[in-house]
Order: structure tokens, then C-alpha cells, then sequence
């Protein structure tokens, strides 16, 4: 899913290919909203947080926002397109480009000056990505969160208090801080909602300018957390485990050691309980195909042999005596798994539909 730096990324190279240039077509089939007539110019391209703006010189703004399924691509003329045309949600050209926006879910225009009176543009933080966002606005939004007995890791995804994180970053950020994800946010203290904001907006901007997310350096994959279920924390050597949570059901990924600051006592007594088999099959396992399951098991087997503690090597023998194997007819385990992101950016496909 793409995230802040994403959308960043893609209103520069939107920025340069058509600011100044006159339209010669607007094609949005289902727009919502006034479309900017042919021969307009196009003045500015903006992002905030994961909302992309186009605004035309006769006060027109195109509002799209990715979600889960959007992206803008940018072609040249006679160019084949790497999507179906069926899937073009808007349609720019100029005389030398032609912008397109596949699959977007929302995609609306409205007149400028009517943009902070929009039910969700006007609501929006900072923006985190930008060098001059107002980090004590967003700190004081934080503060004032309610419902207080919110999960942090909800709190995080919501756009009203900043603009740009998304499930990635939210995991990345709350290890980054030793909180865990269900910590309720009323609880935090000054300093604490400080680091927190201050790490979002350190991480967003670090990779603006890089394709490949990386929040920890010298881990593979340059991600600490995200993604990482029934791996060893690089820290600490602790499984990292996740959890699908909220109104939307995305999952929270996190080091239960380094991570264990603010959990209320019933997650922390949950997390002893914990059936870490059904975690494996949730997790590691929500993937039917059997390379899933022989993955794994051989996981299992190689982190259990090291001398690494008694409750980490308890819980990767239940995984691999406990875990039952799928359905032979799903496919030759040897086969593999592929698994599909919108244009190189990964997240949960039942990711929250509104950030």
C-alpha cells in the first residue's frame, strides 16, 4: 500500500512532467466534481501524507487518494500502458506526457477555494514528509486523542492527527519508541508522545528519496519489524509476532522484549496465553499453500537447535509439532508462494480503506 513517501515520490515526477503544461484531455469517466477544461494549465502538484492533489489555473483541484489499490503512472505518447485501460480512474495528456491513475478509489475535483471545507481534506494533520510540518500541531492532536483507551497502533494510522504513516511505519515507528501496539494512548506521557511524532516525521523523510523502505540498516530487508512474523528480533533474538486488530483489521507486528512498555495487563496476559500454533497459522500460515506451512516448519527447526532461551525454543517446537500441514490439493509445495502488491508497495489486503 502506498504510504507517504510513496505519494511523495509520485507528485515530483508528476511535478516535473506536467507543471506548466497545457491540457489537451481530461478523461475521468466517474469523477466527482467540476472537470478543468482543454488548454488549461496545470500549476501545482502536492502531496500530503497519501493524498495527491493536481491543481489547474482556473482553480480546479484533482484530489485522488491510493488506498490500497491506486497508483499514478506516466507514459509517453503511443507508450503501451503496464495496466488495462479499464482501470484508468483518470486520464491527463499534454503534448509530450500522459498521466494516468489506475484503480484509485477516490477520485474527486473541487474548487480551491473550497478545500478546507472538504469533509476530509479539511480534517487532515500535518504532514509529516514536509521538512516545515507542524510537528507540535500533530503532538497536540495526539494528546487530545479520544477515545484515551484507543490502541497506539490505531491512533497512528489516523490522518486527522498526521499525515503519512502508514502499517509499515506504524510498526516501524512503535518499535523504534519500545511501545507496544496496544498501548491505550491516554496513557502516554509528554515526552513520550514527543518521540513518537518526532520518530514518524525522522523515518518518513529518510526515505523520501529511496525506493525501498529501510527504517534499520543492517537487518535484511531493512525493515525491523514489519512483515518479520516467526522471525527473531535483530535486537534482542525474541520471535516477533502480529496481530490483526481494529475496525479494519490490519496488523500490528512487534517484539514482544523490546516492545513490552505500556501494554495493558490483559494484552500482556493474552500474549502468555497465546496459542502460538494458531499464531503460525493466522500469521506465518494465513498463506494456504503448502511452501507455507513447509517454511515454517523448517524455521522451526533451525531457530530451535540454537541456544537461544526456553520460552522462544517452547514456542517454535509447538509451531512445529503442533501446526497441522494444508490440504494436499492446494499445490505442490514446491512451488512457492508469489504474493501481489500495488506497485512495489506491500501491505495487508484488508488494510484500513480510509488512510
Amino acid at each position: 500500500m502506498p504510504e507517504g513517501d510513496t505519494i511523495y515520490r509520485t507528485a515530483a515526477a508528476l511535478r516535473m512532467a506536467l507543471v506548466g503544461r497545457p491540457i489537451s484531455c481530461f478523461d475521468a469517466a466517474r469523477l466527482t466534481g467540476p472537470k478543468p477544461g482543454i488548454g488549461r494549465v496545470i500549476e501545482r502538484v502536492d502531496s500530503h501524507g497519501k493524498h495527491l492533489e493536481i491543481l489547474f489555473d482556473d482553480g480546479i483541484i484533482l484530489h485522488t487518494h491510493m488506498k490500497m489499490t491506486g497508483s499514478w503512472h506516466l507514459y509517453h505518447h503511443g507508450e503501451r500502458w503496464r495496466k488495462n485501460a479499464h482501470q484508468a480512474r483518470v486520464i491527463i495528456e499534454t503534448d509530450v506526457w500522459v498521466a494516468v491513475c489506475f484503480n484509485a478509489p477516490i477520485v474527486e475535483t473541487y474548487h480551491e477555494l473550497d478545500r478546507h471545507r472538504h469533509p476530509g481534506m479539511g480534517k487532515l494533520g500535518p504532514d509529516l514528509c514536509d521538512e516545515n510540518a507542524d510537528l507540535p500541531t500533530a503532538i497536540r492532536l495526539l494528546a487530545a486523542y479520544e477515545p484515551s483507551t484507543t490502541p497506539l497502533a490505531e491512533v497512528l494510522l489516523d490522518q486527522r492527527i498526521a499525515c503519512g504513516v502508514g502499517n509499515v511505519y506504524k510498526s516501524e515507528v512503535l518499535f523504534v519508541c519500545g511501545l507496544n501496539p496496544f498501548t491505550p494512548v491516554g496513557v502516554l506521557p509528554p515526552s513520550e508522545r514527543v518521540n513518537i511524532i518526532e520518530a514518524c516525521a525522522r523515518l518518513l523523510r529518510a526515505n523520501l528519496h529511496n525506493p525501498e523502505r529501510i527504517t534499520v540498516a543492517d537487518v535484511p530487508g531493512g525493515l525491523a519489524v514489519y512483515g518479520r512474523v516467526g522471525k527473531p528480533c535483530f535486537r534482542c533474538g525474541t520471535t516477533i509476532v502480529a496481530k490483526r486488530h481494529g475496525d479494519h483489521n490490519r496488523t500490528s507486528y512487534w517484539c514482544p522484549t523490546c516492545q513490552s512498555r505500556g501494554a495493558p495487563e490483559s494484552h500482556e496476559a493474552e500474549e502468555h496465553d497465546r496459542d502460538w500454533s494458531s499464531v503460525a497459522r493466522e500469521e506465518g500460515a494465513a498463506d494456504p499453500h503448502p511452501a507455507a506451512f513447509r517454511y515454517m516448519r523448517d524455521a522451526a527447526k533451525a531457530r530451535a537447535a540454537t541456544p537461544s532461551g526456553g520460552l522462544r525454543r517452547n514456542r517454535l517446537q509447538v509451531l512445529e509439532e503442533e501446526l497441522e500441514p494444508p490440504p494436499a490439493d492446494l499445490g505442490d509445495p514446491l512451488l512457492g508462494h508469489v504474493a501481489f502488491s500495488s506497485d512495489g508497495d506491500e501491505d495487508d489486503e484488508n488494510d484500513d480503506p480510509e488512510t
